[in-house]
C-alpha cells in the first residue's frame, strides 16, 4: 500500500487543512490527478495524487488540520495487487474500467507558496493575457499563474499523454447537443477545472457552477459531459427547475473557503465588523487559517532587527506621465494605469544596483538572488496576501501593470494559485491607496527589505529658482524603506531608496510604457 502524505505547500507553511476530498474510498485515481483540496493560510490548493491506483482509505477527514508529511490517505497500486497474488484478469479490470471512464484532468505540477507581508492593496480590472515572453516557463499568466483569461492556456500534451477530448471520440459523439450558454462566463474555477473544460470543448458559460459563489467544480463539468454523452438533458443545479432531467449532478460537498477552519468554527468577520449577541459584553473572534499564518509570520518577522529610512518623492513628473497616458491606455488595454507599476519598476532597477537588498537572510549569511522577484502586498477581506511578480526587472511598465492588476483581482476573488507565491526577493507595499502618509512596514522574512509607497498629497515645498527660493505647491509622496539590520545598514538602505527616488523623479515623456 502506498501512503499519501501532506505535502509542504510553501517555504513557511508547516501544516494544511483538508478542505475537500475529490476522490472517495474505492475510486480509481490516476497519477497526478487532483486527489484533494488543501487550505493553507493563503489559498485553496488542489493536491495531485503521487500514485496511480485505488483509494483504499482516507486517514484525515475534511476540516482536519494536518502537519506536513503526516499520512492522510492510502492508495493500493498495481504493484500491491501483483504482490497479493492477483491474476491477470483481476489486474486488467481496473485498467479497463479506467479506459472506459470519461477523461480525467491534465497532470498538475507541484507549486510553492510564500508568506504574507504588510497590509496594502493594488486595485485594477481584470487584464488581458500578458504577451511578455520574458517571464520564464511554466508561467502562463502575467504573474506566474497557469490560469489564463478567456479560456486560453498552455499547449496540450501529446495525444498519448492526455485524456481523450470530444474531437478524439468516435463519430457517434458528434451528435451530442452542446448545452446552452446560460452560465456565468466569468465564473471562478481552478486551473484543473479550466483544463477539463478545454479538453471537452466546453466554455464556462455552458456550465452552471454549484460551488461557493457560483464556482465551477470538476463534478459540474463531468455531469454535463455525462449528460451529453448519454444524450440526456443537461442537469440543472439544485433550486432551479428542469424538465425531464434524467441525469442529475452528483451532490456537492460544501466549498471550503481559505478563511475557513473546521466546519464548526465560524469565519473571521470581514471589514472589521463584530456582531455582539443580545446581553453579551464580549465576543471571541476565532482565527482563520489565513489569520493564523499572518500571526506566525509577523512573530517570526519581528525577531529580525528593523531599521527604517524615509524620503520624500517629488511626484510632479510621475503624475504628468501617468495622467498623460492613462486615458489612451485605458481605451487600448481596458484597464487603468496605476502608480504601482512605476514604483515596482523603479524598485527593480534600484535593486540591480543594490544587490544586497535582493536577498534572503540565513543563519549562514546573506543569500543573494539573481532574479528580481517582487512581492506586491494585497489586502483582502479577511487578511493579507503577497503574490510575487517574477523577474520584475525584465517587464515593461505595461507588463508590470498587467501582472499586478491580475494578481490583485484574483487575490480578492480567491482565485490565486500556490505558484503565485514563493521565491519573492523584495516587497512593495502600496499603503497609500488608503490615504496613509507614514507607515512602518514589517519585513516579509526571509526577505531583507520592504518599501512602502504612501499617498501622493499636495504640499508646500521650497523651490530654488534663478531669482531665489520660492514656496511652491508640489505633489509629494513619502516612501519608507524597512531594512533587516543584520543584512544591511542604514547607509545601504538610504542608497537604495535614493536610487528609487531618482528613477521616479526622472520619468518623463520619453519613459516607455510598453
Amino acid at each position: 500500500m502506498a501512503k499519501v502524505t501532506m505535502p509542504q505547500l510553501g517555504e513557511s507553511v508547516a501544516e494544511g487543512t483538508i478542505g475537500k476530498w475529490l476522490k472517495q474510498p474505492g475510486d480509481h485515481v490516476d497519477k497526478y490527478e487532483p486527489l484533494l483540496e488543501v487550505i493553507t493560510d493563503k489559498v485553496n490548493a488542489e493536491v495531485p495524487s503521487p500514485f496511480e491506483g485505488v483509494l483504499k482509505e482516507i486517514l484525515a477527514e475534511e476540516g482536519a488540520t494536518v502537519p506536513n508529511n503526516a499520512e492522510i490517505a492510502v492508495i493500493e497500486t498495481a504493484d500491491d495487487g501483483a504482490s497479493n497474488g492477483s491474476g491477470p484478469a483481476e489486474a486488467a479490470a481496473p485498467a479497463s474500467g479506467a479506459a472506459a471512464s470519461e477523461a480525467q484532468p491534465a497532470k498538475a505540477g507541484s507549486v510553492a507558496a510564500g508568506s504574507p507581508g504588510m497590509d496594502a492593496g493594488a486595485a485594477g480590472d481584470t487584464p488581458k493575457p500578458a504577451a511578455d515572453d520574458s517571464v520564464p516557463p511554466p508561467a502562463m499568466g502575467p504573474a506566474g499563474s497557469d490560469e489564463s483569461p478567456n479560456g486560453s492556456g498552455p499547449t496540450q500534451a501529446p495525444a498519448a499523454d492526455r485524456p481523450a477530448t470530444r474531437a478524439d471520440r468516435p463519430a457517434a459523439a458528434a451528435t451530442e447537443a452542446p448545452p446552452s450558454a446560460t452560465g456565468d462566463p466569468e465564473a471562478r474555477m481552478t486551473p484543473a477545472v479550466r483544463r477539463l473544460l478545454r479538453e471537452h470543448g466546453l466554455n464556462p458559460e455552458q456550465i452552471t457552477g454549484t460551488g461557493g459563489g457560483g464556482r465551477i467544480t470538476r463534478d459540474d463539468v463531468l455531469a454535463v459531459v455525462e449528460a451529453m454523452r448519454t444524450g440526456q438533458p443537461v442537469p440543472a443545479p439544485a433550486g432551479r427547475p428542469a424538465a425531464a432531467t434524467a441525469v442529475s449532478a452528483p451532490p456537492q460537498a460544501p466549498t471550503v473557503a481559505p478563511s475557513s477552519l473546521a466546519p464548526a468554527r465560524p469565519a473571521m468577520p470581514s471589514g472589521g465588523t463584530v456582531a455582539f449577541p443580545e446581553g453579551t459584553d464580549e465576543v471571541l473572534v476565532p482565527m482563520t487559517q489565513m489569520r493564523k499564518g499572518i500571526a506566525a509570520q509577523m512573530t517570526r518577522a519581528l525577531q529580525a532587527p528593523h531599521a527604517y529610512v524615509q524620503m520624500e518623492i517629488d511626484a510632479t513628473r510621475l503624475m504628468a506621465v501617468r495622467d498623460g497616458a492613462k486615458k489612451a491606455y485605458q481605451a487600448k488595454e481596458g484597464i487603468s494605469l496605476s502608480y504601482v507599476p512605476f514604483v515596482v519598476k523603479a524598485t527593480a532597477e534600484a535593486l540591480k544596483r543594490n544587490p544586497t537588498f535582493n536577498a534572503h537572510w540565513t543563519e549562514n549569511g546573506l543569500l543573494a538572488k539573481r532574479h528580481v522577484n517582487i512581492g506586491v502586498a494585497v489586502a483582502v477581506d479577511d487578511g493579507l496576501l503577497v503574490p510575487v511578480i517574477r523577474d520584475a526587472d525584465t517587464l515593461s511598465i505595461h507588463g508590470l501593470n498587467l501582472a499586478i492588476t491580475d494578481v490583485a483581482n484574483r487575490a480578492r476573488a480567491n482565485q490565486l494559485r500556490l505558484d503565485d507565491f514563493g521565491g519573492g526577493t523584495f516587497t512593495v507595499d502600496n499603503t497609500g491607496y488608503l490615504g496613509t502618509n507614514m507607515v512602518m512596514p514589517i519585513l516579509n522574512v526571509p526577505e531583507v527589505g520592504i518599501v512602502t509607497m504612501e499617498a501622493i498629497t499636495k504640499r508646500p515645498v521650497v523651490q530654488t529658482t534663478p531669482d531665489g527660493d520660492v514656496i511652491a505647491i508640489r505633489p509629494v509622496m513619502n516612501m519608507v524603506l524597512g531594512v533587516d539590520h543584520r543584512a544591511n545598514d542604514g547607509a545601504g538602505g538610504a542608497a537604495l531608496l535614493r536610487d528609487i527616488k531618482a528613477w521616479l523623479e526622472a520619468v518623463g515623456p520619453d519613459t516607455p510604457i510598453y
